[in-house]
């Protein structure tokens, strides 16, 4: 029955590793093109006699001596990167603690599964089989788990590093026009997606052939020995969303509200004691945050397809490059999203304002219709013609072009909820140019038209969602799902690269506004922010959908593995689970938004105290006090992220032991059901607000400056819609889809323990 692919085994074995090194050289050259733009005081435009012609005279017509600009630049970066460096080290350590003891958890569950034995076990899913024993897959996943934890840890570091290191350079290439600015935070971006998605594909690739020594002809332990790298991967992104998530909040609440709402100083101003905090918060929650999350679900996806194929034909039959194809997908990705990028940095340029957004725009179609191409030739090489994919007991045929179309659907999928994200959020479009009219009649109406555009904003990427979901499934069973979920991050690299060059931007005006730059300049960067807050929504949408197909694809996949045969809603088992599933992401929701709220609280008392009792903060011969407020924003994000961490890691364990696997599967399904609609909405909202603030500020249109300038009634309501939506966008949207895959994976990888010993309460009744 095997049917040969057209790619050997051995090709696969070269082209995975080959596509992610030359994803992470791709990144190196890049990050080299950025490090040319000199932060240091020297002469260093000399050698370029053109280059120091030009700004000498832009030196002259602003009457700003360079070095001082320079030096000034080179002062702000510094603060935001060790305040940045500082905060996720003090988390890490934190989360390390954690990683330890869960590692530990997940040994003990599995290995107790078969009582520690090493004496070699039936199969799963063939008992005519005999498979490794119970206690390697407990071993392996660990190591599994850990591997996943440090690669996200590693991944969301190295991101904030290239930010902090690219928003002054951003800043001072502002000075030579708003092209050049792109592109050194286009290019910053473009060096965190790349090394993130070459990391994650080259960890996984190489695990798996390390766990194939020891597994050999065991695949099916084998896979389910590599879930364990999603659930290290998302565990670390909870807590990096969280807790970042919650700093960079509280910062940007307390510097609004005091700085612009009560003394009436612009954003990002010098004499504002939480501006650094703010800048800071950039770099840890939307920048590491994000890397986390997008990686997070990279790892879950694949983990995913790899555990439903090992049970398929490809598994049973050994087929190592068609059992791979998750993986080259990815590869192909890499080099897709590879020339995507050199159509923004190098065919053409950027040269004026207007021209900004729709640069990023392309590049998702371009990626897309590019990498539709690419997944045809790799379904092509890589699938046999037709075979067998598991399908909840029985083994279901399908063809090579359904498989394509499964992963094309997703792929597409995902861009139908990137666009509708940005009709939804951008200024550009009537939904914000309303929610920033609402504003005329004070915050109360804002705050109503905000919140009916995010619940409106839900219902074309539900559908998009479902649609891929029939398409997927009627297909390929589960395995169609976890290829679509690829599909739609195939171009994660591309994904990334326009999200994290949002924060880099919003930092580049904020050094811009504390060096006290000239006017010109701060509207360029304001120009870079607002295109940034759009394609920051757009990443957030990708996110969102990506996170619901991943944790349908993990929940099948536990559904199989926990050996449940149908999801009864009937039963009152599954329905008290399903209910309450449902329940979890407000609760979630509660935690998150409080927890801003009270570290805002103490960050708005600090900030009105120094700007009461520090003499010449306003006249700029007093200097606030930023450490106090960096402070401030770590503690409580530190102490604030465990409570909402612990409810989505313990969740699934307390109710598999207590309630067994069929309530379980009715919490996940709940969870999912209701946290993809709200995290849509939240961070919709969030960022429609946001913009409608922005949209005043700008004073682009006739209608904006009927609304403006800053400072009138309107700005102030806008400025008070955009500080409700900062929790909503930033902390508890985003990091609702890290609930829902998280809580999905871990059912997964404990699913042997509870299929075994689970459902304690209702064995004793």
């Amino acid at each position: 029955m095997a049917e040969a692919t057209l790619l050997s085994d051995l090709g696969t074995q070269i082209i995975i590793p080959i596509c992610a090194l030359v994803g992470i050289v791709f990144a190196l050259v890049q990050w080299m093109l950025v490090a040319k733009v000199k932060i240091s005081t020297g002469k260093s435009n000399s050698a370029d006699g053109n280059n120091g012609f030009t700004e000498a005279l832009i030196e002259e017509e602003e009457g700003i001596s360079e070095h001082s600009v320079i030096r000034k630049c080179a002062d702000i970066q510094a603060a935001i990167s060790e305040g940045s460096t500082s905060f996720l080290f003090t988390m890490y350590q934190y989360v390390g603690i954690f990683m330890v003891a869960f590692a530990l958890l997940i040994f003990l569950f599995l290995g107790s599964v078969k009582g520690f034995s090493t004496s070699h076990q039936p199969c799963a899913y063939d008992s005519t089989k005999m498979c490794k024993p119970a206690l390697a897959t407990a071993v392996f996943s660990t190591v599994a788990f850990l591997l996943g934890a440090v690669t996200s840890v590693i991944s969301g570091f190295l991101g904030m590093k290239i930010a902090t290191y690219a928003n002054a350079r951003t800043t001072l290439e502002a000075r030579k026009g708003v092209g050049k600015a792109f592109i050194v935070a286009f290019r910053s971006g473009a060096v965190m997606g790349f090394l993130l998605a070459a990391n994650g594909l080259l960890v996984l690739f190489i695990t798996i052939n390390l766990f194939k020594l020891y597994y050999g002809d065991d695949w099916e332990g084998l896979f389910e020995a590599i879930t364990g790298y999603g659930l290290g991967g998302s565990s670390m992104a909870l807590f990096g969303r969280v807790g970042g998530g919650i700093y960079t909040k509280a910062a940007d609440v307390g510097a609004d509200l005091v700085g612009k709402v009560e003394q009436n100083i612009p954003e990002d101003d010098p004499r504002n004691p939480a501006v650094i905090a703010d800048n800071v918060g950039d770099n840890v929650g939307d920048i590491a945050g994000m890397g986390s999350d997008l990686f997070g679900s990279y790892a879950e996806a694949s983990c995913a397809a790899l555990v439903v194929a090992s049970i398929s034909s490809f598994g049973i039959n050994h087929n190592f490059t068609a059992m791979l194809f998750p993986l080259l997908v990815s590869s192909v990705g890499i080099l897709v999203c590879l020339l995507t990028t050199l159509f923004a940095t190098d065919f053409f340029e950027v040269k004026a304002v207007n021209e900004i957004e729709p640069a990023l725009k392309k590049q998702l179609i371009i990626s897309t219709i590019l990498m539709t191409a690419g997944i045809a030739f790799v379904s092509w090489i890589a699938l046999p013609s037709s075979f067998t994919i598991f399908n909840f007991g029985v083994q279901k045929e399908v063809q090579s072009w359904q498989l394509f179309l499964c992963v094309a659907v997703g792929l597409w999928a995902g861009l139908i909820i990137g666009f509708v994200t940005e009709y939804y959020t951008s200024n550009a479009y009537s939904p914000v140019q309303d929610v920033a009219d609402s504003c005329r009649t004070g915050a109360a109406t804002n705050v109503i038209f905000g919140l009916a555009l995010g619940y409106k904003s839900v219902i074309i990427p539900i559908f998009a969602i479902a649609i891929s979901i029939f398409v997927s499934f009627s297909f390929a069973a589960m395995y169609g799902i976890a290829v679509a979920a690829l599909g739609m991050l195939s171009t994660i690299a591309t994904g990334l690269a326009i999200d994290a060059y949002g924060p880099i931007s919003d930092n580049a005006g904020g050094i811009a506004e504390m060096a006290r730059m000239s006017h010109t300049i701060r509207e360029r960067t304001d120009a870079l922010d607002a295109a940034g807050n759009t394609t920051a929504a757009i990443g957030k949408g990708f996110a969102i959908g990506s996170a619901a197909l991943v944790s349908l694809a993990l929940f099948g996949a536990f559904v199989s593995r926990a050996d449940i045969t149908t999801v009864d809603v009937l039963t009152p088992k599954v329905f008290i689970g399903l209910i309450v599933g449902a329940m979890l992401p407000y609760w979630f929701s509660a935690m998150t938004m409080k927890s801003v709220g009270k570290a805002a609280l103490k960050m708005v008392e600090e900030v009105r105290r120094q700007f009461n009792t520090i003499v010449g903060i306003m006249d700029g011969s007093g200097k606030p006090d930023y450490a106090t407020c960096v402070k401030i924003s770590t503690d409580a994000s530190i102490k604030e992220m465990i409570p909402p961490g612990a409810l989505v890691m313990l969740t699934p364990l307390i109710v598999g032991i207590f309630f067994g696997v069929e309530t379980l599967s009715g919490v996940l399904a709940g969870s999912l059901v209701s946290g993809v609609q709200i995290a849509i909405s939240a961070s919709n909202t969030g960022g429609a607000w946001d913009n409608a603030k922005k949209y005043i500020e700008a004073g682009a249109s006739e209608h904006a400056r009927s609304l403006g300038p800053k400072g009138s009634d309107p700005h102030k309501a806008a400025v008070i819609g955009d500080t409700i939506g900062d929790p909503l966008k930033d902390t508890s949207g985003p990091s609702l889809n890290i609930l829902i895959k998280l809580m999905a994976v871990e059912s997964l990888v404990f699913a042997p323990f509870f299929a075994a010993h689970g459902g304690l309460l209702f064995k004793i009744f």
